[in-house]
C-alpha cells in the first residue's frame, strides 16, 4: 500500500512541475531560514551551558551613593575587599575569585605583541569554573605573582610544539617575567568569560590593598546551592550598611545569577550580552517564514482541488476509504517536504559562512549533524508534512463522488474564502516585516547620524603604555611633521564610553555632600582632537598639565571641564561655574576652567550624565585626529614613527568609528538579519501568488481569449485578474500597519534617544507591497492576454 502511495505520489509531482519546484523551492528557502535562525538560537542559549557549577555561581553587582547624593549608581564591578570579606563572612560562599581583563604587551623573542585577552584571576579560579587542564595542576597554577597559564591556541602560538610549563613569558612595559604554570583548553565560542592568557590575580600591584573603593574587578561568588542567593542576599544589606558607617559614602551588593547574565543583565561580562527579546524577534520572523511557505502549499493545493477531483471520484467508487485517501496526500505532502528538508541542509551548509558575517558568529556546520539538530530537522519535517498537508488532505478525501462523477463539482465559497485569507495572511507578515525593518533602518540611521556633540570621524584609536607618557611630547612633534596629522591626545577614555564611579564637591559644600559623576583624565589636546564645543571658559593649556604632573607636589591644583549637565547638578549655569573651587575624587583640588556642551558618552540607551574632564596623564589611550586624505599613506607615516620612538608597544589601531558602533553591535546585527528575513518573506508571498494567479489563469484560459474576442484589451484582462488580489492586500496593509505600530513602537522605548515613527514608512510599505503585487501578477496575465485566443478556443 506504502508503495503504491509512493508511485502516485512520484507521478503526481513529476506531473505537475512547475507547482512541485514553486513549492520545493519556497519550502526550501523556508526552511534554510528556520535553520539558520535555530543555529543562532541554539548558540545563544547554549551560553555557559557547559559550566558545571554556573546554577550555583553568583555575580557581584556593586550599589553606590555618595551622602548628600539622591543618585544610586550600579555596575558590574567591585574593589578588592567584597570577594575575600565575603569568603570569611557568609556560610552560603564556598569559594570567590576576583577577575579583571587588560591589553598586555608580550615580548616573543624580538617582537612585541599587544594580546587583547589578557586576565587576571585569584588561584580559586578553578574551584569555580569548568576548566580542562592539558598539561599542570591547577590548584597550584595562579598560586603566588607572575604566574601565568596559557590556553592551547596561545602556548601553540608562542612555543610551538614544546612543552611551555616552566618557560618564562616577559609581559607589561618593564617585560616583568611571568612563569608559565599549565596549560589549558581554550573555552568555547558560547562562553562569556574569554581570556588567552590568565595570570594571578596577586600579579597586580594593587590587589593586596582590601578596600570597599577603586571598584575595578569583576567577583564571582561560589554558593552552597540555588537557594543560597535569597539567603544570601538578604545578610548583604545590613552587614554593608554596618561596614559603611562614617565613610561617607553608602555601599551595597546584589547577586545575579551566573547563568542568567549572557541574555538577561544589562551588564555585559567578559563578552558583549544578547538582548533575549532580540531572540524572540528571531524565532518569531522564523515561524512567520514557515508560516509563509505552509500557505502557500495549502493554497497551491488548495486551488487544484479541481484537478484532483475526477481522481478522488474515481478511487471512492472502486472502494478506497477516506483514511487511504488522506494519508495519501499526506505522503505527497511529506515527500514534498523532506524533499526540501534535505536540500535546505544543502543551502544552509553552503551560505553559513556568509551567515556567520552577516551575524558576527562562528556558527559551525558540524553544528548541523549534532543529535540535537537531527530531531528538531526530522520533527521539523513531519509536522511541516503535516501542518502543510493537513487541511488539502482533508477537502481532497472528503469530495463526494457523485458530484464529481458527474461534472457539478466546483470549488465552495469556503475553499475560496481560505484561499483568500491565506493571501491575507501572507502579506499581513511581509508588510509587517517591511515596516518593522524600516523602522530598525530609521533608528539606526538615527544613531549614525546624530549630532553626538564630538567628531568620531577620521580619528585613530591607540594604545598605550608608560614609556609613551614619558616620551608623549616627542611622539606629538614627530607626528605632527605629517601635515595630514590635524591632532594628538593622550586620553584615559575615548569619547565614546567614559566610565563612572568618581565623585565631585564644590569647595563651599561639606565634605560629607557628595554628587556621583562620570570622569575622564585627559591632556591639553582631548577637546581639539574630539571635537567638542566649549560652551564657555577656556580648554586645557600645557601650563594646566604642567601644574599636575609633579608626583611629589601634594598642594597641585587641578583644572576641571564639566559638562552642562554637571553644572546643573551643582546648580550652577556655564558662566558663573568658571573659575568655582571643588573637588574630585576627595582629593584632586582644582578649579573649573572650562564648560562643554552635552555629549553623547554613552549609548543612545542611556541619559546624558554628568562629567568631568581633569588634567591628567595615565598609559591608556592615544588619540589621532587625522584629514582623511592620503589615509593609507597617513597610516603608514605614524607607523614607521611609532617603531622608531616606541619599539616595544605594537602598532595596533581602529578607528573611534569602530567604537562607537560596537555599542549597538546587538541592533546592528538584528537590523542586517532583518533586512535579509524581510526579503525573503516578500519573495516567498510573491512566489505564492504568482503560482496561485498561474493556476487562476490556466482555469480561465478560454474565458480570456473569449473576452479578447469580444474586444478585451490587455489591460482589461489584467486589471480582472489584479483587482481582486489588490483588495486582498488592501486588508493585509490594513491588519498589519497598527501590528508594525505597536511592536516597533514597544521596541524604541529601549531607547532614551530615539527617532520618530514617520507616516511614511506606513505609506511606502503599502506602496511597495503593492507594486510588488502588481508585478508579480502582470507577469503571468500580460503573458495570458498577449497569446493568440485561437489556441485557447480551437477545441470548442
Amino acid at each position: 500500500m506504502f508503495r503504491n502511495y509512493f508511485k502516485i505520489g512520484i507521478r503526481n509531482l513529476v506531473k505537475n512541475k512547475f507547482f512541485t519546484i514553486i513549492n520545493i523551492f519556497g519550502l526550501t528557502i523556508g526552511l534554510s531560514c528556520c535553520f539558520l535562525i535555530g543555529l543562532y538560537l541554539q548558540n545563544e542559549f547554549s551560553f555557559d551551558k557547559f559550566q558545571s557549577n554556573g546554577h550555583r555561581i553568583a555575580r557581584v553587582i556593586m550599589e553606590y551613593s555618595f551622602d548628600g547624593s539622591p543618585e544610586t549608581k550600579r555596575g558590574n564591578y567591585t574593589s578588592t575587599k567584597v570577594a575575600p570579606v565575603f569568603r570569611r563572612t557568609f556560610p552560603e560562599v564556598l569559594a570567590a575569585v576576583r577577575m579583571a581583563d587588560y591589553d598586555r604587551v608580550i615580548r616573543n623573542q624580538d617582537n612585541f605583541l599587544l594580546e587583547h585577552n589578557f586576565m587576571y584571576a585569584d588561584s580559586t579560579f578553578f574551584d569555580l569554573f569548568q576548566n580542562k587542564i592539558i598539561i599542570g595542576d591547577a590548584h597550584t597554577a595562579l598560586e603566588g605573582p607572575n604566574k601565568v597559564v596559557l590556553t592551547k591556541t596561545s602556548a601553540k602560538k608562542y612555543f610551538g610544539n614544546d612543552n611551555p610549563v616552566g618557560k618564562i613569558l616577559k609581559i607589561g612595559t618593564f617585560e616583568m617575567p611571568y612563569e608559565v604554570t599549565a596549560v589549558m583548553q581554550d573555552y568555547p565560542e558560547n562562553s562569556q568569560i574569554k581570556f588567552d592568557f590568565l595570570a594571578s590575580f596577586s600579579s597586580l600591584g594593587d590587589s593586596q590593598e582590601e578596600t570597599y573603593f577603586e571598584a575595578n574587578y569583576t567577583t564571582y561568588l561560589l554558593l552552597q546551592g540555588e537557594n543560597s542567593f535569597e539567603t544570601l542576599q538578604a545578610k548583604i544589606s545590613p552587614f554593608m550598611k554596618k561596614e559603611m558607617e562614617g565613610q561617607g559614602a553608602s555601599i551595597n551588593y546584589s547577586l545575579e545569577r551566573f547563568d542568567k547574565i549572557h541574555l538577561h543583565s544589562e551588564y555585559a561580562a567578559f563578552v558583549p550580552n544578547t538582548n533575549i527579546n532580540y531572540l524572540y524577534i528571531l524565532a518569531a520572523v522564523a515561524l512567520l517564514i514557515l508560516l509563509i511557505v505552509c500557505f502557500t502549499y495549502i493554497n497551491l493545493s488548495t486551488a487544484r482541488s479541481l484537478e484532483r477531483a475526477k481522481e478522488v471520484g474515481v478511487r471512492k467508487v472502486i472502494g478506497a476509504e477516506k483514511s487511504q485517501l488522506f494519508w495519501q496526500f499526506i505522503g505527497e505532502s511529506a515527500m514534498l517536504c523532506f524533499a526540501a528538508l534535505l536540500a535546505s541542509v544543502f543551502v544552509v551548509m553552503i551560505v553559513l559562512p556568509i551567515f556567520n558575517d552577516l551575524a558576527n558568529k562562528h556558527l559551525q556546520i558540524k553544528e548541523l549533524f549534532s543529535s540535537a539538530f537531527i530531531i528538531l530537522i526530522i520533527s521539523s519535517g513531519i509536522i511541516l508534512s503535516l501542518l502543510a498537508g493537513l487541511y488539502p488532505a482533508l477537502i481532497l478525501a472528503n469530495f463526494k463522488p457523485i458530484k464529481v462523477l458527474k461534472g457539478t463539482f466546483k470549488n465552495t465559497s469556503s475553499g475560496n474564502w481560505l484561499q483568500n485569507s491565506l493571501i491575507v495572511f501572507q502579506f499581513s507578515i511581509s508588510i509587517f516585516l517591511i515596516i518593522s525593518t524600516f523602522l530598525i533602518q530609521k533608528q539606526l540611521y538615527f544613531i549614525q547620524h546624530k549630532s553626538l556633540g564630538y567628531d568620531r570621524d577620521h580619528v585613530l584609536v591607540l594604545r598605550m603604555n608608560r614609556e609613551m607618557i614619558n616620551n608623549l611630547s616627542t611622539l606629538k612633534d614627530e607626528f605632527k611633521v605629517n601635515p595630514d596629522i590635524i591632532s594628538i591626545s593622550a586620553c584615559n577614555s575615548t569619547p565614546v564610553r567614559i566610565p563612572g564611579g568618581y565623585n565631585m564637591r564644590a569647595a563651599t559644600m561639606p565634605e560629607n555632600e557628595q554628587i556621583s559623576v562620570f570622569a575622564n583624565p585627559v591632556d591639553e589636546d582631548y577637546i581639539k582632537t574630539t571635537g567638542l564645543h566649549i560652551v564657555s571658559g577656556k580648554d586645557f593649556t600645557l601650563q594646566d598639565m604642567v601644574d599636575v604632573s609633579d608626583e611629589n607636589n601634594s598642594s597641585k591644583i587641578f583644572h576641571f571641564i564639566l559638562n552642562e549637565s554637571a553644572i546643573k547638578l551643582m546648580g550652577w549655569t556655564s558662566e558663573n561655574a568658571i573659575g568655582k573651587k571643588m573637588f574630585l575624587g576627595g582629593h584632586r583640588e582644582g578649579i573649573v576652567s572650562a564648560v562643554i556642551k552635552d555629549f553623547h558618552f554613552d549609548s543612545m540607551h542611556e541619559l546624558i550624565k554628568p562629567l568631568v574632564l581633569f588634567t591628567q596623564l595615565r598609559e591608556r589611550t592615544l588619540l589621532i585626529k587625522v584629514t582623511g586624505h592620503n589615509l593609507s599613506n597617513s597610516i603608514s607615516f605614524l607607523e614607521s614613527k611609532w617603531k622608531q620612538i616606541v619599539p616595544s608597544m605594537p602598532f595596533e589601531y581602529h578607528f573611534l568609528d569602530d567604537d562607537y558602533n560596537k555599542l549597538y553591535i546587538s541592533e546592528i546585527q538584528l537590523g542586517k538579519v532583518m533586512n535579509l528575513f524581510t526579503f525573503l518573506s516578500i519573495l516567498l508571498a510573491c512566489l505564492g501568488l504568482f503560482g496561485l494567479t498561474s493556476y487562476v489563469i490556466q482555469q480561465r484560459f478560454k474565458e480570456i481569449g473569449i473576452r479578447k474576442v469580444l474586444g478585451a484589451s490587455v489591460v482589461n484582462i489584467v486589471g480582472l485578474f489584479s483587482v481582486g488580489f489588490i483588495k486582498l492586500i488592501l486588508i493585509a496593509i490594513l491588519i498589519a500597519s497598527p501590528l508594525a505600530y505597536f511592536a516597533t513602537h514597544l521596541w524604541l522605548q529601549d531607547f532614551v534617544y530615539r527617532t520618530d515613527i514617520s507616516w511614511w514608512i506606513f505609506g511606502f510599505a503599502a506602496v511597495a507591497s503593492i507594486s510588488i503585487a502588481l508585478i508579480t501578477l502582470s507577469f503571468q496575465a500580460i503573458k495570458a492576454a498577449s497569446m493568440n485566443p485561437i489556441l485557447s478556443l480551437r477545441n470548442e
